[in-house]
């Protein structure tokens, strides 16, 4: 292979070394129209990263930007301007949501860089077989997450910008606001932009760990997946889930009784609940495979089940990391909606002045679906993340699809098969996410109201819509997440698949 050919595949890569005569660590300069061109492939190989960044960015100036329009409202009222309470609360509750959505965003990046590079590796192997090193290829791939961050960066700034513009004009023209001289840039607002460039920079450092494990030897043959038994135990991050997990139910229990004689142990159960859940997330990648196993099983055993069955668990840490972000976002949402529907129903029950009941009943029911807006964002974001990383899972498994369409499956089997992968996942996501919301849920709601209910245990009240909702959006996920795959998978003939690299 000559040495333009192998820069022409690089730079379709997107990464690794350009040729000697334009190599910058060698004193020379890369063509203005290859370097655009190389820009250009790594921007469109990473579009899913850049959508979760701008996402990301959109969100957190927009949340940041009202915070400031409320801000501002305050301080024209100089009784409430008095105590700053009100805004410390409002700057406390729009970073946590920003929080909660930059985290999920750097999980999605993550994976949509650990599976980027999966792809790539007969090309990094090429690289280094010929002189390149593992780290330089790494500090590429390091670049790629930078240039992903400013570029999601600098669409969130713009976007969220303009949508709180036009929220706020639209608001002022029905009188909802008051004319005033509203300021919509605050140093504030420009925080999320950075802290999405830093976060994806470093979902993009540790999701290329992949390249260090890529030897040259592989560019000599067909890169095939890491056999399971060969597969990292991760004992000490298995035993820090457990810890934590146990730890934080007996802190969620000691709350819970606690809660039937003091309504402070509603703070017991509130760190309980923090600690056990994460202990899910740290330990996902033992509780996710479990759970697709078991809807796997659901869906039969006929062979097209069965084949999507198991290709939804042979990569147990990419799938792992395509779904927890959507078990955070719906776990959140469900504890929200059942301990305010269990603290709606019990208030509802004692409460004798209709009128009042409700005043409190709408309040309820906004609150709920503010907080649920604001939670779902980051389930919109972890989506995002599923559809990339079931898009990227077919085109790397071409040669596999063709062997299937060679011994005589169907296009609508391989259809269903991607169909059924994905409806597992999305499944499996909302019923883990379901469960713990409830328990959590119901746990702060009956620690809160335990003393109030003279010491007896309240049953949690589930909001209907919530769950109907929610079956309605694993229904919608799973189709979009396998519209774009199954038609990738379907649209090339079995020699074609099979002659992929």
């Amino acid at each position: 292979m000559s040495a333009r050919t192998v820069t022409r595949s690089e730079a379709r890569a997107g990464g690794g070394a350009p040729a000697r005569g334009n190599d910058p660590a060698r004193g020379g300069a890369p063509a203005r129209g290859g370097a655009r061109s190389a820009l250009r492939d790594q921007l469109l190989e990473h579009r899913p990263s850049v959508l979760v960044a701008a996402l990301g960015t959109t969100f957190g100036v927009a949340l940041l930007s009202v915070s400031h329009i409320l801000e501002q409202l305050i301080a024209s009222d100089p009784a409430v301007a008095a105590s700053g309470t009100v805004s410390t609360m409002l700057d406390l509750v729009a970073s946590v949501f920003v929080g909660l959505a930059l985290y999920v965003g750097a999980i999605v990046t993550a994976n949509t860089f650990t599976t980027v590079v999966a792809g790539r590796t007969p090309t990094i192997a090429l690289m280094r077989l010929l002189g390149s090193s593992a780290r330089d290829q790494r500090r590429a791939v390091a670049r790629e997450g930078l240039l992903v961050g400013v570029a999601g960066a600098l669409i969130g700034i713009a976007v969220g910008t303009l949508l709180v513009v036009v929220a706020v004009g639209a608001l002022v023209a029905r009188g909802t606001l008051p004319d005033l001289d509203y300021s919509y840039v605050s140093v504030s607002g420009l925080v999320p932009a950075v802290a999405v460039v830093l976060t994806t920079v470093a979902a993009a450092w540790i999701g290329s760990r992949r390249v260090l494990q890529v030897t040259p030897l592989q560019a000599t043959g067909v890169v095939q997946e890491e056999p399971v038994g060969s597969r990292p135990r991760r004992v000490l991050r298995t035993v820090l889930a457990v810890l934590l997990v146990v730890g934080g139910g007996l802190l969620l229990l000691a709350g819970v009784l606690l809660g039937l004689a003091n309504e402070v142990g509603v703070l017991v159960a509130f760190a309980g609940g923090v600690l056990s859940f994460s202990g899910v997330v740290v330990g996902a990648h033992t509780v996710m495979p479990a759970g697709l196993a078991a809807v796997g099983r659901l869906f039969g055993s006929g062979q097209v089940a069965r084949l999507a069955a198991e290709n939804a668990v042979r990569q147990p840490e990419r799938s792992t990391r395509a779904t927890i972000g959507i078990v955070i976002g719906v776990t959140l949402v469900t504890t929200m909606s059942v301990a305010l529907e269990t603290l709606r129903s019990f208030i509802g029950s004692i409460e004798q002045d209709p009128a009042y009941a409700a005043e409190l009943d709408t309040m309820f029911t906004t609150t709920l679906l503010v907080m649920a807006g604001l939670v779902g964002f980051s389930a919109v974001i972890a989506a995002v993340g599923m559809v990339n990383d079931m898009s990227l899972s077919v085109l790397q498994r071409r040669r596999e699809l063709g062997l299937l369409r060679a011994v005589g499956a169907t296009v609508g089997q391989i259809r269903g098969m991607i169909l059924l992968e994905a409806a597992q996942m999305a499944v499996t996501a909302i019923v883990v996410g379901v469960v713990l919301g409830t328990v959590y849920g119901w746990a702060g709601a009956q620690s809160l109201l335990g003393a109030a209910n003279q010491g007896a245990l309240i049953a949690p009240t589930l909001p209907v819509p919530l769950l109907v909702g929610l079956a309605v959006t694993a229904a919608v996920l799973a189709g979009v997440a396998a519209l774009v795959p199954a038609r990738r998978a379907t649209s090339v003939t079995p020699v074609e698949a099979l002659a992929a690299r």
